[in-house]
């Protein structure tokens, strides 16, 4: 094995594991928990209603997308 074999076998073991990151990747920090009454969850940063839209595609979501992009910028 040369080293452009081993340069291309490292460069896709670090893409899985980064997109294994993004996949596994959660939308709370330790400790944190939907905020829910009569079965709407709000936002936990703006306490905006979260849109049934995203909870369809992102269930345990507990941040709307604008806070939750927000939030991510904050947390890297």
């Amino acid at each position: 094995m040369d080293d452009l074999d081993r340069a291309k076998e490292l460069e896709m073991m670090q893409r899985k594991a980064a997109i294994e990151a993004v996949l596994n990747s959660q939308d709370r920090s330790v400790g944190e928990e939907p905020i829910e009454i009569d079965g709407v969850r709000y936002c936990l940063d703006c306490y905006d209603p979260i849109p049934q839209s995203r909870l369809e595609v992102k269930p345990d979501a507990i941040r709307c997308v604008h806070c939750k992009e927000i939030w991510e910028e904050n947390n890297k």
